[in-house]
């Protein structure tokens, strides 16, 4: 369509046939891994960035869809003119037939060129940007003055500036606009162009190639909505985890190190703890610990778990610590004391399953009285061995609403060492297994002068472990 000569550079030959099938080769193949990709990527369009991934994808293949209609259409030449009314088809190469239409909305029928004369105000469109415009090829083309009837009124000024640039500057034209189509559909049609030079210098004409974008444009927005998305996902991740961590950092209880409880008397604790967080930062359980002198002068053990990660969980977690605190402080026992935090758990908004070992320590005559709701048994080690507390009977909190738990008395000896821990020090390994390896540390454990070397030996042992979840341990000596 292009006059041969250009208002700035003479046209370009054409390329050869051979060199134009290799990149169709190419594009070709490069879509087809690209599908197999994306085939390989399916989800269940829950997660914020498997969405923002398969719009990429999506938008890739759409673009390779039309590079390979690109380099067909430069492989084969411009497409005939349109026929007229009873005629043949006008300005149609020697021996090549004019072709019904590509379908509608294929990728051929997405680019369309056109010439306007300008001293004859004659226009030549191709058959595509017929169909790109949804117009009947029988009519006659549209003129540069008539065009603009077709364009959305706002996107009218964009037109008219690029080709009054176009013809009175010869700048190229490159940009975008929204036409209506008689059957009401909208397009955005991308358009580049230039003037075309007489042997005098002036404009004689212009000629332009029109795209039809309305579905590249489409995936492009589509690709910022699921970006925006997933950036605001994170963002929300990011303050949950931040609002998750603090306050788990604020329910735990204040001391690090040693503890000495009660702190008056003989036969007291020698108490030490720790927090072994995730492999994964991002992910804030809602495991605890805790030790507090009561105010009959023993001394209350616990840790536990809820399920889940997250504030919700973390705020769960919270309210089941201080019920813990407030009822062992009023003097309520191990057992009817998680009977209490079941019916309590079962009342909230959101239910969650969670289990727990809570303990008294009465030193007066060194007696541990201990209960348990689904979580692993205490492990008492003495004379250089270990084994599991018998546990007396309870499911985890929040199974059944009418749970009534159990609780075991168990005498302690100077010496007597207690671990608590929570199921996530080993991760994809069954309890009795987690269990065996603690009970292993027997002999370190018994070399070891405090609580607080205990807790340097496990975290030695567990803690560079791949944890899908945060685990929590506390250690209890009994001194002399």
């Amino acid at each position: 369509m292009p006059s041969p000569v250009s208002a700035d550079r003479p046209a370009a030959q054409p390329p050869g046939r051979g060199s134009v099938e290799a990149l169709i080769t190419q594009a070709r193949r490069l879509k087809g891994d690209v599908d197999a990709v994306r085939r390989d990527a399916r989800s269940d369009g829950t997660d914020p960035e498997e969405r923002w991934q398969r719009a990429l994808y999506d938008l890739a293949a759409h673009q390779l869809d039309d590079l390979d209609a690109h380099l067909a259409q430069l492989r084969d030449g411009p497409a005939p003119a349109p026929a007229e009314p009873g005629g043949p088809s006008a300005g149609a190469p020697a021996g090549r037939t004019v072709p019904a239409g590509a379908p509608s909305g294929s990728l051929l029928s997405r680019v369309g060129s056109a010439e306007w004369n300008l001293l004859t105000d004659e226009a030549t469109w191709s058959g595509e940007l017929y169909q790109i415009l949804g117009l009947d090829p029988a009519r006659p083309a549209l003129t540069l003055d008539e065009l603009p009837s077709l364009v959305v009124e706002e996107d009218r000024p964009t037109l008219t500036a690029m080709v009054t640039d176009c013809l009175v500057d010869a700048k190229p034209i490159d940009g975008e606009f929204r036409v209506v189509r008689p059957d009401t559909s909208v397009r955005t049609v991308h358009m580049m162009g230039e003037p075309v030079l007489g042997a005098d210098g002036g404009t004689t004409s212009m000629w332009a190639v029109l795209r039809d974008v309305s579905e590249l444009r489409r995936s492009q927005r589509t690709v910022r909505e699921t970006r925006d998305s997933l950036h605001h996902h994170r963002r929300q991740e990011q303050t949950e985890h931040r609002i998750a961590a603090e306050l788990q950092e604020a329910v735990l209880p204040p001391w690090r190190g040693s503890l000495r409880l009660p702190h008056q008397g003989p036969a007291a604790l020698d108490l030490a703890a720790h927090r072994l967080p995730a492999a994964t930062p991002t992910l804030i359980g809602a495991d605890w610990y805790d030790a507090l002198e009561l105010s009959d002068g023993q001394t209350l053990l616990t840790v536990g778990d809820l399920t889940g990660q997250g504030v919700a969980v973390a705020s769960g977690m919270a309210m089941l610590l201080g019920a813990v605190r407030g009822m062992a402080l009023a003097g309520t026992e191990p057992g009817h004391l998680l009977t209490l935090l079941n019916r309590l758990l079962d009342t909230t908004v959101q239910p969650a399953l969670g289990s727990a070992v809570c303990c008294r320590y009465q030193p007066e005559d060194r007696t541990l009285v201990w209960a348990q709701a689904g979580h692993p048994a205490p492990l008492l080690y003495r004379d250089g061995t270990g084994h599991p507390l018998d546990a007396p009977d309870g499911v985890l909190l929040g199974a059944s609403s009418g749970a009534v738990y159990g609780q075991s008395v168990v005498p302690l000896h100077p010496g007597d060492l207690l671990l608590l821990h929570t199921d996530g020090l080993m991760s994809g390994h069954s309890r009795t297994t987690a269990v065996n390896r603690l009970l292993g540390l027997a002999p370190r454990f018994g070399a070891a002068r405090t609580a607080q070397d205990c807790v340097r030996t496990i975290v030695e042992e567990f803690g560079g472990a791949g944890r899908e979840d945060d685990a929590c341990v506390l250690v209890a000596k009994v001194t002399a």
